[in-house]
């Protein structure tokens, strides 16, 4: 850990330039006094760091200096870089060791593309936090780093892994689960695993703590995540009380729908230029509330049930409003 941490303070002295024990501190995630540490450390070693004093000093490294790093072209560099605008890094507890490979990245560039590459970069925006509705994307992030590192190991060394779970409406509690992967959907982290032989998907926004094992998980050598969250996805639509809706909807609001389903499983044009859905709710609730926010812009055909819930609540509307008018 120490090491990535020198190489990577080095990388900011190089692409910053003059920066105070603070700002190395915040950017290292570390204190101040670590960072003055390891400016000893890589003095001591040959790194040609040095202070200067001041109002505005701090440490900088002798021009010219350089390190060692695997070179990139101009287009793997940019592809990269627009790769980790994105938020996958919050999901799974990476977020240090992403700004960390970003900077490997500028500084394995040739000189005259390392600029071009990152004003490129800053061309290319990968999942904001809102939409054009100006809708806020809720990002779940995980509580506790340490039991994200936990996780990330027994996933890849395929050993056992201990979870202190908290499931939706019950007492967190210690689940012992032989991991097989990891899984991110809409800034949602999963954890696919199975229990006692059965399969399990677990939030990783739910994982208080975790513990890696020395035993070997029961799982095969190869896996297709791809296949098993289809699978597990197919299996969840079909269980509990999900409801199947069939709706037709303006074209305009068809994407403010679809924000509010769990599935689609058919489409199909109308005459009159309504699109005619049949998706997939939660539950009854959930579809009366979602398609009450679409107003006369979506009507409910099937389920009848579905039909007597919002002709009910329209009429209970306009009986309130008639009596003032």
């Amino acid at each position: 850990m120490r090491a990535d941490r020198l190489v990577s303070l080095v990388l900011l002295l190089r692409q910053r330039g003059r920066l105070t024990a603070d700002t190395l501190a915040r950017e290292l995630e570390v204190s101040t006094r670590t960072v003055l540490r390891d400016i000893e450390a890589l003095s001591a070693a040959g790194v040609p760091v040095y202070a200067e004093r001041g109002r505005h000093g701090g440490f900088a490294l002798a021009p010219g200096f350089r390190t060692e790093l695997t070179g990139l072209n101009h287009d793997e560099a940019l592809a990269l870089l627009t790769a980790g605008s994105g938020r996958g890094e919050l999901v799974f507890g990476l977020g240090s060791a992403l700004a960390s490979a970003m900077r490997k990245v500028v500084d394995a560039l040739p000189e005259g593309h390392r600029a071009t590459a990152s004003d490129a970069a800053q061309r290319f925006l990968v999942d904001p936090e809102t939409d054009l509705l100006s809708r806020r994307l809720v990002t779940e992030e995980v509580p506790d780093t340490s039991a994200m590192i936990e996780v990330r190991r027994a996933v890849l060394a395929g050993h056992k892994l201990r979870i202190h779970y908290a499931a939706t409406g019950q007492e967190p509690e210690w689940r012992t689960v032989d991991p097989i992967g990891l899984v991110t959907v809409r800034d949602r982290g999963y954890l696919l695993a199975t229990r006692s032989g059965e399969d399990r998907t677990y939030r990783l926004s739910r994982v208080l703590a975790a513990e890696e094992l020395p035993e070997a998980a029961q799982r095969p050598n190869r896996v297709d995540l791809d296949r098993i969250w289809r699978e597990r996805s197919a299996r969840f639509l079909s269980g509990g009380d999900h409801i199947t809706v069939l709706v037709r909807v303006n074209p305009a609001r068809r994407e403010e729908l679809l924000d509010t389903t769990l599935a689609v499983r058919a489409e199909e044009p109308e005459a009159d230029g309504r699109l005619r859905l049949e998706v997939t709710f939660q539950d009854s609730r959930h579809a009366e509330w979602a398609l009450w926010q679409l107003g006369m812009d979506a009507e409910a055909l099937a389920p009848q049930s579905l039909r007597t819930s919002l002709h009910n609540r329209a009429a209970a509307i306009a009986a309130r409003y008639g009596d003032s008018a």
